[in-house]
């Protein structure tokens, strides 16, 4: 059955129900300009929905019962001159009928002083548009035709000009053309461009398309503003002007949260890397060693910190897995190593997470496969240049640098003004690299055990009694959601999170960064001996970047069975440095070397044109003919020889004989260490060289 203001179609039209009695229902045509309420029997009514060409149907008018008009306004004051006209016959129970509805709007029209027409007409549009006093408000929304063209064929559109000289241009379709190709060619980029700028360059255009219209007639940069505010919409004119990067980092709407699609404690893991606002001193404190690494790897449901590091390596792929063995493993005996004594349970983030967030560089490519597929972690890499695709982690870097900022002596502070006077902040340095990381170990302590989240967002069966407090959101995502975390033995973590990289196989051993390393299972494979038989060229190998002094080397790839060797002696000069140590002594080597090699070509220059000199004044000494003939020129070559070494002989006697003629000094006698050998020979360690290795 149907109710009072309902709407229901029938065929084409619509129909409002304003009346239930005697078994008949009164309703309205509310699409027509001219029509009356009209009575129909409710059995036809409910036959013609049974037979479905009567159905409800949505209706348009519900808006204008949540409108409401400015208190003064003029709608407001339409709305109520219209219902006091009205107000006393929609009262009337007969005002619906046919009969008798004529005399009261004849009474109504002579009360009010309005026109029957009118009253008829209020009448219509009040019953049509739902039965409220806001069913009286004029239309004004559909006034103006706003954002909607306007066409003149004859003369320019708007006001007349009254000051500046010319009558205008009237703009057709194709200005329109040419203002759209300036404000996307000018206007609509990121260069910060003028709308006036891009006028001139639309003059450019219009001037070299209509030579013969006056310049007083071009048109204006105001048509050219209403071109674009009109075509173009908001949302697209700050899209289309913002930087394509910085509009997808600092201006698009967000409709998420990262939260929202973490499902638990370690289901997601952000790791960053900053360099920190200060400047350090070393060890001794007696030089400057620059600012160091900071990286955070945070767990995005509870914004629990799971792990850190801090350094003066370079952020890159062997840095962050240190972060990331931190972030995986136990860190109470780190934190009793810097004075913080706390439990295992208190810092809980021990063990693999199901993905990791991380920037492209960082954990992209091969080497982190081997995590991916060893344990299965999602590894997920941001789009270039999106920091707000990591934006818990990237908010930490303020939060924990926040804590010692205001205190720390060579903060950074902003640029050096040395011609203003300003100061050098680095000069300031005071902390060592191990203060620092008590600082920022502190930091961290506090945040993970006390710091409280205000603007987290809760999850809604969260309790009012939980406080967001990072160690409180994991426990209790522990106890109510999945927890994520898997536990792993600690030497297949490690292998499956240090670096890996290809190495060759020569006669030396492994060639691994340029050093040579060696093992028994190396030796006994046979792939040293220097013969032609077959061994592979290439082979993977995992490193921890902290020592340089073993590798794990894996013979197939395939296979998780590894070598561990250890370097050889031929690479002693490595042994016990980290292979950052070992890749800036290699770089040092190489600057030397290539400084010696311009040495070098430059000594062989001269010597090359020393040597074309004295060829050169040998030919000039040389007589045109040693003999009258070949045979007499080659004869008497072993005796020419000989006086010629004799004269050798002679003169090196002369030289060995002293000045004055004086005797030399008796030599002194050698006293052997040990009992002297038959034969005065030195010992022989031949057998001791060349013995065999294995």
């Amino acid at each position: 059955m149907l109710r009072i203001n309902d709407v229901v179609a029938h065929g084409k039209a619509r129909y409002r129900v304003l009346l239930i009695s005697e078994g008949r229902y009164t309703w309205i045509d509310i699409d027509s300009g001219s029509t009356l309420p009209e009575r129909i029997p409710v059995s036809q009514v409910e036959a013609e929905i049974l037979s479905e060409t009567l159905r409800k149907v949505d209706d348009p008018f519900a808006d204008l019962a949540s409108q409401l008009p400015v208190q003064g306004s003029v709608s407001q004051q339409i709305r109520d001159q219209r219902f006091a006209v009205i107000e006393a016959l929609i009262k009337h129970p007969d005002i619906v009928r046919r009969r008798g509805r004529g005399a009261l709007i004849k009474e109504a029209a002579d009360r009010s002083g309005a026109a029957p027409k009118t009253i008829y007409a209020l009448l219509r549009q009040y019953w049509q548009r739902g039965g409220t006093p806001n069913a009286l408000l004029p239309d004004y929304k559909h006034c103006g035709a706003k954002g909607k063209k306007r066409k003149s064929s004859r003369k320019k559109l708007g006001r007349p000009r009254s000051v500046s000289p010319g009558t205008g241009a009237t703009i057709n379709a194709d200005i329109e053309r040419m203002f759209r190709i300036v404000l996307d060619r000018h206007y609509l980029t990121d260069k910060g461009r003028s709308l006036p700028y891009t006028h001139r360059r639309f003059e450019d255009m219009y001037e070299a398309s209509y030579p013969d219209v006056e310049k007083t007639d071009f048109p204006t940069v105001a048509q050219l503003r209403f071109f674009y505010e009109r075509e173009y919409l908001r949302a697209e004119r700050i899209r289309l002007k913002a930087n394509k990067i910085e509009y997808q980092k600092d201006i698009r709407p967000i409709h998420g949260t990262a939260t929202a699609g973490a499902h638990g404690p370690g289901a997601r893991y952000e790791i960053d890397a900053t360099i920190a606002d200060i400047y350090l001193l070393s060890a001794d404190r007696r030089k400057i060693i620059g600012r160091p690494t900071l990286y955070v790897v945070v767990d995005v449901y509870s914004r629990l910190i799971a792990g850190f590091y801090v350094g003066l390596e370079n952020p890159s792929y062997a840095t962050a897995v240190l972060a990331l063995a931190n972030a995986m493993t136990d860190k109470a005996q780190l934190c009793r190593a810097y004075g913080y004594e706390i439990a295992s349970e208190d810092w809980p983030s021990v063990g693999l997470p199901d993905a990791i967030l991380a920037d492209r560089g960082e954990l992209l490519g091969h080497q982190i496969e081997y995590l991916e597929q060893a344990f299965g972690v999602r590894i997920e890499n941001t789009p270039p240049y999106r920091g707000d695709a990591k934006g818990i982690v990237e908010r930490h870097f303020h939060t924990i640098q926040a804590d010692f900022k205001p205190f720390a002596p060579g903060v950074v502070t902003g640029t050096i003004v040395k011609k203003r006077g300003g100061k050098d902040y680095r000069l300031d340095a005071t902390l060592t690299l191990n203060d620092f990381t008590q600082i920022i170990l502190g930091s961290i302590l506090h945040r993970n055990l006390h710091a409280v989240l205000v603007k987290y967002d809760r999850e809604p069966d969260m309790p009012d009694t939980l406080s967001s407090v990072p160690i409180n959101l994991w426990r209790w995502g522990i106890a109510h959601r999945s927890g994520r975390l898997r536990t792993v033995a600690d030497e297949a973590l490690k292998l499956a999170l240090l670096p890996r990289v290809k190495v060759t196989v020569s006669d030396y051993g492994i060639r691994c960064f340029g050093a040579f390393y060696s093992c028994r299972e190396l030796m006994v494979s046979g792939w040293l001996h220097r013969t032609r038989q077959e061994r592979p060229n290439t082979m993977m190998a995992a490193y921890d970047p902290a020592s340089a002094n073993t590798i794990y080397v894996y013979p197939d790839s395939a296979q998780s069975d590894y070598w561990r060797c250890t370097l050889t002696d031929r690479s002693r000069q490595y042994r016990d440095q980290s292979m950052w140590e070992l890749w800036a002594s290699q770089k040092a080597q190489r600057r030397t070397t290539a400084s010696a090699q311009l040495q070098e070509r430059e000594s062989k220059r001269n010597l090359d044109r020393r040597i074309q000199a004295t060829i050169d004044q040998a030919q000039r000494l040389r007589p045109a003919s040693l003999g009258d003939s070949k045979a007499q020129a080659l004869a008497g070559m072993s005796k020419n020889r000989e006086r010629a070494r004799e004269m050798e002989r002679k003169h090196h006697r002369s030289s060995a004989q002293p000045e004055g003629g004086k005797e030399s000094k008796p030599t002194s006698q050698v006293i052997y260490l040990q009992p002297e050998p038959e034969d005065g020979a030195f010992p022989d360690f031949l057998d001791v060289l060349f013995e065999d290795d294995t």
